[in-house]
C-alpha cells in the first residue's frame, strides 16, 4: 500500500511541476491577494475506504491544498464505510467526492482529483 502512496504522490508532484512556474505563481498570488481577508477553505472529502480512487483523491487533494492553500484550509476526510450517516446527510451518490463548504457557493467535485486545473477551478481558485 505504501508503494501506491509513493507513486501517486510522485504523479501529482510531477503534474504540479509540469504546470508552468508562471501559472503556479499567478495562482498562488491570486489566492494570497484574495485570501487576505477571506476565511479558510472548509473542505470535506468523502472516500470509500482505501480503494485506489479514494487513495489517489486523498494524496491529490493534500498536495493541491499544500501547494495552493497553505495554512488557508481545513480538510476533513470521511470514510463512508465507517460513517455512512454522514454520507446520507450530504446526499453522496458517488465517491470519492470533495465538497467545498466555505467559501460559498458550495461545490462538489467527483473523482480522484487528478486534474489539477479542474480542481482549482472547482474550488474557485482560478
Amino acid at each position: 500500500m505504501n508503494v501506491l502512496f509513493i507513486s501517486e504522490k510522485m504523479e501529482i508532484q510531477n503534474k504540479l511541476i509540469t504546470m508552468s512556474k508562471k501559472t503556479v505563481e499567478e495562482i498562488k498570488d491570486k489566492v494570497e491577494a484574495e485570501g487576505a481577508g477571506r476565511e479558510k477553505y472548509i473542505l470535506k472529502l468523502y472516500v470509500t475506504g482505501m480503494l485506489p480512487n479514494s487513495a489517489r483523491a486523498v494524496v491529490n487533494i493534500k498536495a493541491i491544498c499544500e501547494k495552493f492553500l497553505k495554512d488557508k484550509y481545513v480538510l476533513e476526510i470521511i470514510d463512508i464505510y465507517q460513517q455512512p450517516s454522514l454520507a446520507l446527510e450530504e446526499d453522496i451518490i458517488a465517491a470519492p467526492v470533495l465538497i467545498k463548504k466555505i467559501p460559498l457557493p458550495e461545490a462538489k467535485l467527483i473523482g480522484d482529483l487528478s486534474d489539477i486545473e479542474k480542481v482549482l477551478s472547482g474550488l474557485d481558485i482560478i
